[in-house]
């Protein structure tokens, strides 16, 4: 008999009066402690219900401590980013900003006891109706299941994930452009092409633009209004051939590298002298950069485990990538492949700034590509050679390949094939058999 009820009145649990009215009930856990039910109640009959509810989970064995559910979902999620193992720092990075950008905002102050599946519902449509893009809300709904899938299947703090909304979790892959083998060789050749010219601001804030052609300087008639407008100009008359130009080379051999044995930027600009191998026509990748956040620069294990591979060179580029190493690389074994202006490692915004990136990629008529959709396009290409699905994720280096291949002094088997492959179409281009029709839109694997 629960202490303060009447003989026979009760068997588990107390209930009493607030001098509000209100019904209280409370009860003695199994730890021994009385624990006050979650909320308070209008009539005395929702407590005694509540009562029994609690009853049944002790009987059980899966009641839970309400006071462990008072830890705010902000709290829980940052100490679950901290302790969770085997994360990258890019992980990490997005899984933070993931978190104080579209869950604490909204949930963060809220106990984890007091979470529900509405209360998920209804943060997850605030997100839709402020703009938030569906991927973006699919990823920010997966971490939050995480963390509470944590919370209630390992630490026991709350009975059940209250993310139980179907199809929450999808993720649409946008669709992202496949080169064809001409547009390849184009973009590496636009890349790093500098105009000859200059452009100075004259009276009433407008600009002229001086340019070079051949080896002598001239003067555009136009006066521009800004000073955008004048350096556009610049660069269309060198595009066209109406301005004198010379081109930075050291990134041609990087694109056609990245496209051809599917690499990704961290890999491929982590690379060293000693990775390639222009006898036995592979490349090795044994590490790769990981740009945090922060801004800082760190060198690990590639994205996976079967990220550590060796990879096939098709022999069409051998002639591009020799003519590299004898000009940008120095000769000490461990010197970057592809080295910034000053010798060290090249970052992605350095790489865009010193291509114009976004603006090649906008003149060829593909505004939006990405460096990573090279790395899709040589997928692509390997996978039209019709090998097996695992000798293809061995060579791009996917996680379901359970050991990476192995780099020896001629590589053999399936991925001389895929490597064969991809330079016979390189040689009909090279032949001129390709007709450089436009690129195709396919779903990202």
């Amino acid at each position: 008999m629960a202490k303060g009820n009447k003989p026979n009145h009760r068997r588990f649990g107390n209930i009493r009066q607030l001098p509000s009215g209100r019904y209280q009930a409370s009860y003695l856990g199994p730890d021994g402690r009385r624990h006050n039910a979650p909320e308070t109640y209008e009539r005395k009959g929702d407590a005694e219900r509540a009562l029994s509810l609690i009853e049944a989970e002790i009987v059980k064995g899966d009641w839970i401590d309400p006071e462990r559910g008072k830890i705010k979902l902000k709290d829980y999620a940052e100490m679950w980013i901290k302790e969770r193992p085997g994360l990258r720092p890019r992980t990490v990075d997005l899984y933070t900003w993931t978190l104080n950008k579209h869950i604490t905002p909204y949930l963060g102050t809220v106990q984890l006891g007091r979470l529900s599946t509405a209360m998920v519902r209804r943060w997850r449509a605030d997100l839709l109706g402020k703009g938030v893009s569906p991927t973006m809300l699919a990823k920010a709904y997966r971490l939050l299941r995480a963390v509470l899938m944590t919370a209630a299947e390992d630490d026991g703090i709350i009975p059940r994930n209250p993310c139980r909304i179907r199809g929450a979790d999808a993720e649409h892959a946008e669709e992202r452009p496949v080169l064809t083998v001409p547009q390849v060789f184009e973009l590496a050749d636009r890349l790093g092409r500098r105009p000859f010219g200059n452009v100075r601001k004259v009276k009433d804030g407008a600009y002229r633009l001086r340019f070079q052609r051949h080896g002598e300087m001239r003067t555009h008639p136009e006066i521009f209004l800004t000073r955008a407008e004048a350096e556009r100009a610049l660069w269309e008359m060198a595009r066209d051939g109406r301005a004198d130009s010379d081109q930075d080379r050291r990134f041609r051999a990087m694109v056609l590298l990245a496209t051809f044995a599917s690499l990704r930027w961290g890999e491929v600009s982590a690379l060293r002298r000693m990775d390639v191998d222009l006898v036995v026509k592979a490349v090795r990748v044994r590490v790769a950069f990981v740009e945090r956040s922060t801004g800082g620069l760190l060198l690990g294990p590639p994205k996976s485990k079967a990220g550590r591979r060796t990879v096939g060179i098709p022999e069409s580029i051998i002639p591009v990538l020799k003519e590299h190493m004898d000009t940008y690389v120095q000769d000490e074994p461990a010197a970057l492949m592809f080295p910034a202006a000053k010798g060290g490692p090249m970052r992605r915004s350095g790489f865009n700034t010193r291509t114009r990136w976004v603006d090649v990629v906008k003149d060829m008529g593909l505004p939006g590509l990405h460096f990573h959709d090279l790395r899709h396009t040589g997928n692509m290409l390997a996978a039209m050679s019709g090998a097996g699905l695992k000798d293809l994720m061995a060579r791009m280096g996917h996680d379901n390949v359970r050991a990476a291949m192995i780099y020896q002094h001629a590589v053999r088997g399936a991925d001389q094939a895929i490597t064969n492959a991809i330079d016979q179409q390189l040689k009909q281009h090279d032949e001129g058999d390709d007709d450089g029709s436009a690129s195709v839109l396919t779903p990202v694997g």
